[in-house]
C-alpha cells in the first residue's frame, strides 16, 4: 500500500480488515451503479472524482422551503401546494426529522450482510391519514420547458435517490408509501427585468418508487471494494475515458 492510501484511511476509506460499520452514502451507493471503478478508487483508494461546483441558489431553495413546510408542520395544516395537487397528506413532525435531516447523519440503516452502515438525507416527510408516510424530495433549476415529469436521463438518480430513502425508512420500522413526490422549483428567465428577484414556477411531480434494487447494489458495492484490484470501468463513464486518452497521449 502506498503511503498515501495509509495516511487516508483514518478519512473514511474502506479496509477490508475492519470490523468496524463502514459509512456508506446514498450518493456513494449511486457512484458504485454509475461507473464501479470510480467507485473503488473513491472508497478505497481516496482518488475521488473532481467535485463539482456548490449550488448555492439550490441550497437557498431547500433552505426556504423546508422553512415554509415547517410552518405548516408546526401549525398541523397543509401546505397550498398539497391542496393544489389533491394529495391527502401533510408535513408531519417527527422527532427524528432533524436528525435525518442533517448530511452528515441522515436516516441510517446498518445493513449485515455487508456491514455498511447506509445513510441518507431527507428534504421533507409527509404522512397520510392511516399512517403511511411520504418522502419528498426538492429539486431546483432553470429550465426553458415545463417541469411536470421526471423523463430525462440524468434524471434517474433522481429516481434512485427517492428509492433508497424510502428503502431507509422502511428498515427503520415505519410504514412508507411507494409513492413519494418531487417538489420541482423552476426558475423562470423570461422575465422583463431581474428586479433583485427570481420568480419559480413550483409543480409537484409524484413518483412511485420500488426499492427491490437496493439490496443487490449493496452486495456488488461490498464485492466491489473486497476486490483486490479495481473493476472495469463503464464504457459511459466520462470520467475514466479522460484519463484512458490522457494515459494513451502520455500524459499521465
Amino acid at each position: 500500500m502506498s503511503e498515501y492510501y495509509t495516511a487516508q484511511r483514518v478519512k473514511g476509506l474502506y479496509d477490508p480488515a475492519s470490523s468496524d460499520p463502514f459509512k456508506l452514502s446514498r450518493s456513494k451507493i449511486d457512484l458504485s451503479l454509475e461507473c464501479p471503478r470510480c467507485f473503488y478508487y473513491d472508497r478505497k483508494l481516496g482518488v475521488g472524482r473532481p467535485p463539482g461546483f456548490p449550488f448555492a441558489l439550490n441550497s437557498a431553495v431547500d433552505h426556504l422551503l423546508k422553512a415554509e413546510f415547517d410552518i405548516h408542520r408546526a401549525n398541523g395544516t397543509k401546505h397550498p401546494l398539497i391542496e393544489k395537487y389533491g394529495v391527502d397528506a401533510r408535513p408531519i413532525p417527527h422527532e427524528q426529522l432533524e436528525k435525518w435531516r442533517h448530511n452528515f447523519t441522515g436516516i441510517q440503516h446498518l445493513h449485515s450482510a455487508t456491514n455498511f452502515l447506509v445513510f441518507g438525507a431527507i428534504d421533507d416527510l409527509w404522512q397520510t391519514p392511516d399512517g403511511e408516510y411520504i418522502v419528498v424530495d426538492y429539486k431546483a433549476t432553470s429550465k426553458a420547458e415545463d417541469i411536470t415529469e421526471l423523463n430525462k436521463e440524468w434524471q434517474k438518480g433522481y429516481k434512485r435517490q427517492m428509492e433508497v430513502y424510502q428503502w431507509l425508512l422502511r428498515k427503520n420500522g415505519l410504514k412508507v408509501s411507494s409513492t413519494g413526490y418531487f417538489v420541482y422549483c423552476n426558475g423562470k428567465s423570461d422575465r422583463k427585468a431581474f428586479d433583485a428577484k427570481l420568480d419559480f414556477d413550483i409543480t409537484l411531480i409524484p413518483y412511485t418508487g420500488d426499492d427491490s434494487w437496493v439490496e443487490q447494489a449493496l452486495l456488488d458495492a461490498h464485492k466491489c471494494l473486497n476486490a483486490d484490484v479495481p473493476p472495469a470501468s463503464k464504457p459511459e463513464c466520462d470520467y475514466c475515458a479522460y484519463y484512458e486518452t490522457r494515459k494513451l497521449k502520455g500524459n499521465i
